[in-house]
């Protein structure tokens, strides 16, 4: 493998800390030149219940993009970047031109680019600042808007709604080997999965889910027979869903369709989550209700569990309930915020090396 020009190895050095669904870091980098490189990006649709058609692996391409071009400015680069249109779908690749331009500064987000994490466990109700939303919605640019869901009401609403979403999440068989694989259980870090106490579960329930999950006939029995779903869903879905700040979604103008609609959705989210962090907020993702709505907007069967279908229909009016005259095929990114203390457990990312292709 040749070494990588020091400009460059910089750049990925902290754009590798781009975040990705169960931190599955789905690209790998190549570098042509001082001045080029290429992202290979893939997709995990063929294990992964959660990567409906890839989607969510191209939202996490196009954050990996925006914090690619926030690492370039720290050296008056701009990055210019453009999917080889003979790409497959599930293998995209980008080309991205570093351009030196003497009137760039380095972008304010650059600071924390490392420091953003997901805060899976409650935060504090204090309500956002009116200057705190407007930053955040000026992050995301003329492209997309931020609707709030916020009052005590409606995060009990959208609690609520996680809290039902989960039970179908946590009952799946499809979804035991996508959990299974994606937890690295006694630890605080983990480079490619992540770690337990980073799920936001208690000690205790962190011992039991470890021996329910060792297989798929073990889960099967505690969720029929002793509600075994129950005490993480209120430990994962309900307490979380209560105790922030707000919920919130960024919907884009209109509906997303194309590979590179979901990128630069993912571009976006980015700035967003930066500058929540920049405002000293702590975010977290509520991804999988988008997900099973598709499914069934779509008619894609999902699962062999009977009645899962029905159960997802049911969930999908119900969030179509709450978002009122928001069409969900406009609503890139759901998660929930608020203030409160930074994780002490999170994923890392694999070191350049691993996620350098070989030449």
């Amino acid at each position: 493998m040749q070494p990588t020009p020091h400009s460059i190895a910089d750049i990925l050095e902290l754009a590798r800390w781009a975040p990705s669904g169960d931190n599955t870091q789905p690209w790998r980098f190549e570098v042509i030149n001082d001045h080029r490189l290429i992202v290979h990006g893939f997709d995990t649709r063929d294990h992964c219940v959660y990567d409906l058609d890839g989607h969510p692996s191209q939202i996490a391409h196009g954050v990996l993009l925006e914090t690619l071009a926030i690492a370039a400015s720290a050296h008056g680069l701009k990055a210019e970047i453009a999917r080889q249109p003979d790409s497959l779908e599930s293998l995209p690749s980008y080309v991205v031109d570093l351009i030196s331009d003497s009137s760039l500064s380095p972008d304010p987000l650059l600071p924390y680019v490392q420091q953003r994490s997901v805060q899976r466990r409650p935060m504090l109700t204090a309500a956002l600042t009116a200057a705190q939303k407007q930053a955040l919605q000026e992050a995301v640019g003329n492209l997309y808007t931020v609707r709030w869901f916020d009052g005590g009401m409606q995060r009990w609403q959208m609690a609520k709604l996680m809290f039902a979403n989960a039970r179908l999440r946590l009952t799946l068989p499809e979804a035991y080997s996508v959990h299974r694989d994606i937890i690295e259980w006694n630890a605080r870090f983990s480079d490619d999965k992540v770690p337990d106490q980073a799920l936001g579960l208690d000690a205790m329930t962190l011992k039991l889910m470890r021996w329910v999950m060792v297989s798929w006939k073990r889960v099967k029995f505690f969720n029929t027979y002793l509600a075994g779903h129950l005490t993480p869903r209120i430990e994962l879905d309900l307490m979380p869903g209560l105790f922030c700040a707000a919920h919130f979604a960024l919907r884009a103008r209109q509906p997303l369709e194309t590979p590179d609609d979901y990128v630069a959705a993912g571009r976006a989210v980015q700035r967003f989550w930066l500058t929540a962090t920049r405002l000293g907020l702590q975010l977290q993702p509520e991804m999988t209700s988008l997900i099973f709505s598709r499914y069934i907007r779509e008619g894609i069967e999902f699962s062999r569990m009977p009645g899962a279908t029905e159960t997802a229909a049911n969930l999908d009016q119900r969030l179509k309930d709450i978002f009122q005259d928001m069409p969900i095929n406009q609503v890139a990114f759901l998660g929930r915020i608020g203030n409160g203390k930074a994780p002490s457990s999170r994923s890392l990312r694999l070191p350049i090396e691993r996620l350098k292709r070989n030449q």
